[in-house]
C-alpha cells in the first residue's frame, strides 16, 4: 500500500544557492527508537470508529470517569448514539456543523462522537468565549446547533438576540442544554442544584421555545426510531478546529477524518509501550482544544483506554486524582509541570505521583528545569513535543524511550516531512541554519474555512508554514526558536525570548517567567522580562540582572524586570505574551 504520505521528493532550491539541499533525506529516521516504524497504514475510516471498534473489544470496560461516575465503553457508545438519533429527529444533517461549548464531563465526549455519529462537523467552542467570539465563531461556522451548559444558557440567549431566527446567529436554530449535575453520579447529582441555587443560578430554561432542547430529551429512547445517517467519509470533514486568534481573528482550521485518524495513530505508534485496554489519561487538558481532542479524548478512546476527567485544571484535585486513582499518562502544558512541582513539595503529607508512565508537554516550550524536576519526582518521562491546530496538532516530540535531545522538540513523527526555510530567499536551508519551520503530512489540515487567501498564505508548495523560527541540527532534531512575530530586533541583534526564559527558569527563585519585546528609542526594541516568584522568595531586579549577565550575552540580557503575582494564560496554560505587550502599550500611551 502506498503510504498516504508519499508527496513528490523533487523539490530542490534555486542553482544559484550555494547550499545543496536535499529534501528527501530524512536523517532523524536513524534516531527513531527500534520498535517505532517510519512509515503507518492509515484505514480509511471515520474518527468514531474509533469508539465502534472500543465497544466492540472493550464493552463493559471503563471509558469515562468523572467525579466518582463511571461509564463504560457500551455506555459511551449507547449515549453518543442516542444523541446521534436525537439530532438527526432536529434535523442535524450529514455535514451540518454542530458547536460543543462544554468542559471536560462525560457531555463533552458523548456530544463529541455523536456528532460524528450523525455525520456532522465538530466545532469545538471554549466554554469561557464572551458575546463577541461567540458570535464570530458560529456566523462564520455556520452551526446550525450548539451543545452547551445550562449556566452558559444565558450568554447563548443574549448571542441570538430576542428573535433568534433574525438574530446575530439565525443559522443556529438548536441549543441543546445540559447540566453538570447530568454527569455526576448519585447523590452528588442530586445536590448539584441545591449548590447551584446557592450560587446565585436562577436561570429558567424555556425549553419547547426558540430551539432550545434538554439533554436528557435527546437521550430519550424514542430516538432509537430514527435512524442514523450515514458516516462521513475520510477525506470529508470532521472539525472546525478554530485557531486561538492570537495572530488576529480566529481562523476555522479543516481538519478531515484523515487528519485526526492519521495523528492519533502516529501518537500512538510514538507511545509505542502503550497497553492496550489498561491506561488511565489524566484529561487536565480541556477536550475542546485541539492538543487534548487528540492526544487525550481520541488516543484513549483508540486505545481502548480511560479518561479521568477534570472540568478544570486545579493543582490540589490534580494532585489528589493522581494519588488515588493512579494514572498513567498525563499530556499537558509546562505551566501544568511547574504548578504540580511546587505544590507537590509543599504536601503536609506525601504524595504518591509514581503511577505517572508518560508525559507529552506541548503548547509551549518545556523548560530544561521544569522537565528534570518532574521526572524526578513521578519517575515518568516528560517529553518535549510540538504541533499546531493546522497540524491535529503533533507533527514533533523526543523519543519517550530513545534518544532524547534537551532544549529540542525532537524530530518529526512518522509519515511526517520537517524542513527550514529561509525567511529571506525562501529557499530550503542545511543543517544549523534558522528559518521558518515547514511541515507537511498526512495530519496537515486541508485549509482554513472559507478563507482561501488565508489558506493559500500559509502554504509554501505544498509545505505548511507555522509560523515558527527554527533550526535543524545535524543528527535531523528540530530547536525552535521562537514565533517569527515574538523574535525581538534590539540594536540589530536578533534576539530569541525563549533562550532568556530558559537562564531565568534556572534561577531557584522564580516559578515562571515571560519575555517580550517592548519599544526603545534607541535600541527599535529591548527586552522586558515579567518573573513570577515562588513563595516566601524575595530577590531583587539587581540580583537577576547579574544573574543573566553570567550567563547571556550582554544585548540579550532584559533592561527591564517586572515582578507579578501571576501571568496571563489561556485554558492550556500557555502564557498570553500579546496581552502583556498590549498592557505595556496601554501603559505607554
Amino acid at each position: 500500500m502506498e503510504s498516504p504520505n508519499q508527496q513528490p521528493s523533487d523539490v530542490q532550491v534555486p542553482q544559484e544557492n550555494e547550499h545543496f539541499v536535499d529534501l528527501s533525506e530524512k536523517r532523524w529516521l536513524r534516531h527513531y527508537p527500534e520498535k517505532v516504524r517510519h512509515t503507518l497504514e492509515y484505514p480509511e475510516i471515520n474518527v468514531a470508529q474509533f469508539l465502534i471498534d472500543a465497544v466492540t473489544k472493550y464493552p463493559k470496560k471503563s471509558a469515562l470517569l468523572f467525579m466518582g461516575k463511571t461509564m463504560t465503553y457500551e455506555e459511551l457508545y449507547t449515549a453518543a448514539d442516542l444523541l446521534a438519533r436525537g439530532l438527526g429527529r432536529l434535523g442535524v444533517k450529514k455535514g451540518d456543523r454542530v458547536a460543543i461549548m462544554l468542559p471536560n464531563c462525560p457531555q463533552a465526549v458523548i456530544s463529541y462522537y455523536g456528532v460524528l455519529l450523525a455525520g456532522g462537523i465538530v466545532v469545538q467552542t471554549n466554554p469561557l468565549y464572551m458575546e463577541r467570539e461567540l458570535k464570530h465563531q458560529l456566523n462564520d461556522s455556520g452551526a446550525v446547533a450548539l451543545i452547551t451548559l445550562d449556566m452558559l444558557q444565558p450568554r447563548i440567549a443574549r448571542v441570538r438576540g430576542e428573535n433568534p431566527d433574525e438574530g446575530p446567529v439565525p443559522k443556529l436554530r438548536t441549543v441543546v442544554i445540559t447540566s453538570i449535575k447530568d454527569g455526576l453520579p448519585f447523590p452528588k447529582n442530586m445536590l448539584y442544584p441545591i449548590k447551584q441555587r446557592m450560587d446565585g443560578f436562577k436561570t429558567k430554561i424555556p425549553y419547547g421555545h426558540d430551539g432550545y432542547v434538554s439533554w436528557k430529551a435527546l437521550q430519550s429512547r424514542q430516538a432509537l426510531s430514527f435512524e442514523r445517517p450515514t458516516l462521513a467519509g475520510h477525506e470529508e470533514l470532521a472539525a472546525l478546529q478554530y485557531t486561538g486568534g492570537t495572530t488576529g481573528t480566529p481562523k476555522g482550521v479543516m481538519l478531515t477524518h484523515r487528519n485526526l485518524v492519521c495523528n492519533t495513530l502516529q501518537s500512538l505508534e510514538w507511545c509505542e509501550r502503550i497497553r492496550l485496554g489498561e491506561e488511565l489519561y489524566l484529561s487536565a487538558l480541556p477536550l475542546f482544544h485541539v492538543f487534548g481532542l487528540t492526544v487525550l479524548m481520541n488516543l484513549s478512546v483508540c486505545t481502548g483506554g480511560c479518561l479521568v476527567l477534570l472540568p478544570k485544571f486545579e493543582v490540589q484535585e490534580v494532585l489528589r486524582t493522581i494519588d488515588k486513582l493512579k494514572p498513567t499518562i498525563f499530556p499537558g502544558a509546562p505551566t501544568m509541570y511547574i504548578a504540580l512541582i511546587q505544590a507537590a513539595s509543599k504536601q503536609a503529607k506525601p504524595i504518591d505521583l509514581s503511577s505517572i508512565e508518560i508525559c507529552i508537554s506541548g503548547s509551549a516550550a518545556l523548560p530544561l528545569e521544569v522537565q528534570e524536576t518532574f521526572e524526578k519526582i513521578t519517575n515518568g518521562k516528560l517529553i518535549e513535543g510540538y504541533g499546531l491546530t493546522e497540524a491535529s496538532p503533533v507533527t514533533h516530540a523526543n523519543p519517550i524511550w530513545g534518544n532524547r535531545k534537551m532544549g529540542t522538540i525532537g524530530v518529526p513523527f512518522p509519515d511526517t516531512e520537517a524542513a527550514i526555510l529561509s525567511t529571506e530567499t525562501g529557499q530550503f536551508l542545511p543543517p544549523g541554519e534558522i528559518g521558518e519551520l515547514v511541515i507537511r503530512g498526512p495530519q496537515v489540515m486541508k485549509g482554513y474555512w472559507n478563507n482561501p487567501a488565508a489558506t493559500e498564505a500559509v502554504f509554501h508548495e505544498d509545505w505548511l508554514r507555522t509560523g515558527d523560527l527554527a533550526l535543524m541540527d545535524e543528527d535531523g532534531y528540530f530547536v525552535i526558536k521562537e514565533r517569527i512575530k515574538d523574535m525581538i530586533i534590539a540594536g540589530g541583534f536578533n534576539i530569541y525570548p525563549r533562550e532568556i526564559e530558559e537562564v531565568l527558569f534556572e534561577h531557584p527563585g522564580i516559578a515562571e517567567a515571560a519575555v517580550v519585546g517592548v519599544k526603545d528609542e534607541y535600541r527599535g526594541e529591548t527586552v522586558k522580562a515579567y518573573i513570577v516568584l515562588k513563595d516566601q522568595v524575595v530577590v531583587s531586579e539587581q540580583q537577576l540582572n547579574q544573574w543573566c549577565r553570567e550567563r547571556l550575552a550582554a544585548y540579550k540580557v532584559p533592561h527591564i524586570y517586572v515582578f507579578r503575582d501571576a501571568l496571563p494564560k489561556t485554558m492550556v496554560g500557555k502564557v498570553l505574551k500579546r496581552q502583556l505587550i498590549e498592557e505595556e502599550e496601554q501603559n505607554n500611551e
